[in-house]
């Protein structure tokens, strides 16, 4: 079988496995863990923050993130399609009391004037609005990196503005490798980044939030309150620090596979691509209602030796990753080309019956 759900799938490396059975640890609830501090401390390096702080999730560090950035009672701004708004179950207004103003974008990208009316006005009827999310790369936009100067031109909005800027980058590694810019210069643009390492890195388990040591030292006890304090966390943290080492040049790999299914769709009668295209690991590919549905499809796909998603009604997603080789990627490709054609129309000739045209 091969699986191109999500690169979350991946199992650890023989070499990754090692690094894991050896790892350093202590109690980092009572003082450290000496391998979740260097896990911690590579990654703000990496990241150009200060201090960083290791969590089991991405969606425990973003929810972390708007909690500590917002009062109780007040909004985020943020993507509609965001993984914040849809796939963490509204913990922002669960756990903390948040509301998030959805803005909707163009394949996970916002254009900056769409926020510029989206402060709310100082007034005793009206929520306040603290913080601006965005997502890099943006998941259920087909793994689109967002665009630098936009992200920029947000960002700087939002400071000028005296709103917190949070980046949901638990596919930041994609966007380093597809764009060459350092994690830093995207980082550098905002008060708080999560970054992942159980997707593309390949790790089985954990994030990091970073920020200025304030931050941190609030994300901190909001980790306790959320129930995401770890103890011999150690055994984990050098799995991703393993991955943070030596995963991250090879995403590149997963960007040309993807290339290869994405080829497969736009050859296919049944299939088509979105205008962005696929830009990193993560083909959305529409279904055309004439075929059938996107549930069929991932059936029909499954039946022939390939497991992906139905991301609605008429849409597929595959993702590309550490434990599918080129030569499977293009395996998977020719199945789906295969299978996603058009029945041919029938005409009736006058005298033959029915015959295919």
């Amino acid at each position: 079988m091969i699986d191109l759900r999500s690169d979350t799938v991946t199992r650890p490396t023989p070499a990754m496995r090692n690094a894991m059975a050896n790892a350093d640890v202590g109690d980092c609830m009572i003082d450290i863990d000496p391998s979740v501090e260097r896990l911690e401390q590579r990654t703000a390096e990496v990241l150009g923050k200060p201090a960083a702080l290791f969590m089991p999730s991405g969606s425990m560090a973003n929810q972390i993130a708007v909690r500590v950035h917002c009062e109780r009672g007040s909004e985020f701004l943020c993507e509609a399609d965001c993984h914040i708004y849809q796939y963490e179950q509204a913990a922002f207004a669960q756990l903390s009391g948040l509301v998030a103003a959805t803005i909707q974008g163009q394949a996970g990208i916002l254009q900056p004037e769409q926020l510029h009316d989206q402060i709310r006005p100082v007034n005793d009827h009206f929520v306040t609005t603290k913080l601006v999310c965005l997502e890099n790369t943006h998941n259920r936009g087909g793994g689109t990196i967002q665009p630098v100067e936009i992200v920029r031109s947000i960002t700087q909005w939002a400071d000028e503005n005296g709103l917190k800027r949070h980046l949901d980058g638990a596919r930041l590694w994609n966007a380093v490798a597809a764009t060459g810019i350092a994690a830093n210069h995207w980082a550098a643009m905002f008060d708080s980044v999560s970054v992942c390492f159980s997707k593309g890195l390949g790790a089985p388990v954990g994030s990091v939030l970073a920020g200025d040591q304030e931050f941190i030292q609030a994300a901190k006890r909001a980790r306790k309150l959320f129930g995401g304090g770890m103890r011999q966390a150690g055994i984990v943290a050098a799995g991703a620090l393993f991955a943070l080492e030596n995963h991250r040049d090879r995403l590149l790999e997963d960007h040309q596979n993807a290339q290869l299914l994405a080829r497969a769709v736009d050859s296919s009668e049944a299939l088509s691509l979105g205008s962005h295209g696929v830009q990193t690991n993560i083909v959305m590919a529409t279904v055309d209602p004439r075929w059938g549905t996107a549930t069929e499809l991932v059936n029909r796909l499954a039946d022939a030796g390939v497991k992906c998603f139905a991301m609605g009604r008429q849409r597929i997603r595959l993702v590309t990753h550490l434990d599918v080789s080129t030569a499977q990627v293009q395996q998977a490709a020719d199945i789906l080309f295969d299978i996603a054609r058009l029945p041919q129309p029938y005409q009736v000739v006058s005298g033959s019956g029915a015959s295919q045209t």
